[in-house]
């Protein structure tokens, strides 16, 4: 049991003692972060593990992307998804691997499935036009990496957390706070700043709560309409306060972004629990 202090879960910030985050996802995270990466060199990196190489493959395969004819190479996969939607594979892949059994506990395979819940919906609001597809499908699943991380780190406390707490967002961090010392965002930042992540994952991880003015407001907003979206319909690591109409929230959305979504939460509940579960061995 972690060690409780006027009611203060102390976490002991050294992150070395943490599952590491893949070598491989990390290292094809950095290369693909060249524009002119050479597929053929990201290709044998990622062959040079054959378990990485497999799950990139079933996810490739997958619903997810659903190519017309099965992809049997990793060179052949890089090159029908192009190197953004690398970035979202390799993630993919890399916070499964950094999960590795541990995905068997209800608490984190809440924070998973949240996550994952988060970047399909962010992906189909980014499709008409408000930024890549795949930076958001991405972005959605590195934003609650600091959740993921605490319940890594404090398996018992943090579901304990999970299961105890409903409120909205600033309610959460501001309980994260005073438990644990750091909020997820400050988590997230942490883990994504020790694996040696590109810097768009730590600032994305740190401030994806914060509000801000300009181009980057677009990348946010996205991300917090696409968590409480997760939340309506079902994929939810911490339960809101007072939950939220699915209608309601559709329509708080401008007429072309809200008529991506269904006319019922069932329809996209069902639609976003295929292509989870499509990738999701537990």
């Amino acid at each position: 049991m972690p060690e409780l202090q006027d009611g203060l879960v102390r976490v002991p910030w050294n992150l070395i003692h943490l599952p590491p985050f893949s070598n491989v996802a990390i290292k094809a995270l950095q290369l693909v972060a060249n524009d002119n990466a050479p597929l053929r060199q990201l290709s044998e990196l990622i062959c040079a593990d054959p378990a990485f190489s497999s799950e990139v493959l079933t996810i490739v395969n997958s619903p997810l992307y659903a190519p017309r004819n099965p992809i049997t190479s990793t060179l052949q996969a890089i090159s029908m998804l192009g190197l953004e939607r690398v970035k979202g594979v390799a993630v993919t892949v890399g916070v499964r691997t950094y999960l590795g059994p541990s995905l068997r506990k209800p608490a984190l395979r809440a924070c998973w499935r949240h996550s994952l819940a988060c970047s399909l919906i962010a992906e189909e609001l980014a499709a008409i036009g408000l930024m890549d597809k795949s930076i958001a499908y991405t972005v959605g699943m590195m934003h609650d990496i600091g959740r993921i991380g605490l319940a890594v780190f404090q398996p018992e406390a943090y579901a304990a957390f999970l299961d105890g707490t409903q409120a909205d967002s600033a309610e959460v961090l501001t309980r994260e706070r005073e438990l644990f010392e750091v909020d997820h965002c400050e988590a997230g930042a942490r883990l994504a700043a020790h694996w040696g992540l590109p810097s768009e994952f730590v600032e994305i991880a740190c401030r994806h709560h914060e509000h801000e003015e300009g181009r980057r407001l677009d990348l946010l907003a996205v991300i917090r309409f696409s968590c409480r979206m997760a939340n309506v319909i079902g994929f939810s690591a911490v339960r809101p306060a007072t939950p939220t109409n699915y209608k309601e929230l559709v329509g708080e959305l401008p007429p072309r972004e809200g008529a991506l979504f269904p006319g019922d939460s069932e329809t996209l509940a069902i639609k976003v629990a295929t292509k989870i579960n499509s990738i999701e061995v537990v």
